[in-house]
């Protein structure tokens, strides 16, 4: 079967609602909490994904008894520091940043060397922003270079420790709590502004954590050793995957779409704040809280008249994700947006901000880049006419998915390749797509 699709027509007008799957992030932070809570744990709706099947491979092999159901995963876990470690474990993360950062925390009492290695795409990424924090717990590390596969060997006693996460990386302060989890005494954590889908379940499960909140940083303070208690949870809607639909529903035309309970955690949600300030029109109805996360339902609405933004920085590590989607409304706006202080952006699957850059200019939208910026120079008259191959964006699936969003509503004759880096993170994301009237070829 090809890795190809090609697309040669704008999507049509849609009044659709639609649910998405459950939340990357959420799914993978289950299993691995499940995998230390003494018996049966249930979530539903969990993304079944590459990333996801990646984490429940990693703890089967270290032990861990899993079931995957049609509509439910059981994970049964047999407590703290109880993985079954044999010789010469190698534990595969696939594509999986937040596996492969996260975990680790959960091997510092390790009696065994283990082996952690990833994807071709995953082996770029920095490692360097885990091993320096679990070095002070006790644990031995070795990378290459920063990079993986690295072999991880855990201490007998880990000690707790007091660190300064300066990245604005919550896969690798998350990482530092479950080492904390597993380790007697106080951790403290003094961390840049991140996602905080981590302290939120910690206090869902009524394990001993402390939030103190200042405007740049969160101190963390976590004691560690105490029983988890199997939890069932419900995972809601992805707001990552969910921006897609959000972009293609605000720059299609005549179009109008409801995405259904939808986590709106005030950390993940920088890019319906950006959007509202470049005169996007949506609203959020029916939220609530679910095990601690706030969710809502999406009314998103065709946008005209999209004004360009001089976004504040502060916004960026909430909206890390979506940054190649609020490009492509940049493109439409009438006038010029600018965005600082994305380098961590360079950090992901592929040079992400670099590739933003490279998809303007295939469209013929003028920018200006730098290593850490990118001034877009908006046209909201902008149709394409011309063709256009995406290939070479080392499988990075939110590359391929803006793609289909760009050919959809900017026009044009699209070749786009690796349509399989999908199944990283939301493998159903042609099929509805094609349910709201797309002709993907």
């Amino acid at each position: 079967m090809s890795d190809i699709i090609k697309i040669s027509n704008y999507i049509k007008p849609f009044r659709k609602t639609i649910r998405i799957e459950g939340d990357k992030s959420l799914s993978i932070r289950w299993a691995l909490m499940a995998s230390q809570a003494k018996g049966k744990s249930t979530c539903y709706n969990l993304l079944k994904s590459e990333d996801i099947i990646s984490t429940l491979n990693c703890l089967k092999k270290l032990g861990i008894k899993v079931k995957i159901k049609k509509d439910k995963c059981e994970i049964y876990g047999n407590g703290l520091n109880s993985f079954n470690l044999k010789e010469k474990i190698t534990l595969d993360a696939g594509n999986s940043g937040t596996l492969a950062r996260l975990l680790p925390g959960l091997l510092v009492h390790s009696k065994k060397k283990i082996i952690i290695k990833g994807d071709k795409s995953l082996s770029k990424r920095d490692f360097y922003r885990i091993v320096k924090p679990l070095e002070k717990f006790g644990a031995s590390l070795k990378t290459k270079k920063g990079k993986l596969p690295m072999t991880i060997e855990g201490t007998k006693f880990p000690k707790p420790i007091t660190y300064f996460e300066k990245k604005g990386s919550a896969q690798c302060k998350s990482c530092i709590m479950f080492a904390a989890l597993n380790t007697k005494g106080t951790t403290t954590i003094k961390a840049k502004k991140s996602r905080d889908h981590s302290e939120l379940l910690f206090k869902y499960l009524n394990l001993p954590i402390k939030v103190i909140k200042t405007k740049k940083h969160d101190i963390i303070k976590l004691n560690g050793k105490k029983k988890v208690r199997p939890f069932n949870y419900r995972i809601p809607s992805d707001i990552s995957s969910s921006a897609f639909f959000i972009v293609l529903t605000v720059l299609s035309n005549k179009s109008s779409l409801v995405i259904k309970s939808v986590n709106i955690n005030p950390t993940r949600i920088g890019i319906l704040k950006i959007l509202k300030k470049m005169n996007v029109n949506f609203i959020i109805k029916n939220t609530k809280v679910l095990n601690g996360e706030k969710i809502g339902d999406l009314h998103i609405f065709s946008s005209q008249s999209l004004r360009p933004i001089n976004c504040p920085t502060n916004f960026n590590t909430a909206a890390i994700d979506e940054f190649l989607l609020i490009f492509l409304i940049a493109a439409r706006a009438n006038g010029i947006s600018t965005f600082k202080n994305l380098s961590e952006l360079n950090q992901k699957e592929s040079p992400r901000l670099k590739w933003g850059s490279k998809l303007l200019n295939k469209i013929g939208i003028k920018n200006i880049i730098t290593s850490d910026s990118i001034k877009i120079f908006g046209n909201p008259n902008l149709i394409v006419k011309k063709k256009i191959v995406i290939k070479d964006f080392d499988k990075d699936h939110r590359v391929f998915m803006t793609s289909v969003i760009a050919a959809l509503t900017f026009g044009g004759n699209w070749k786009i390749y690796d349509k399989n880096s999908i199944k990283t993170s939301f493998p159903s994301f042609l099929r509805k797509i094609k349910d709201l009237g797309a002709n993907i070829n």
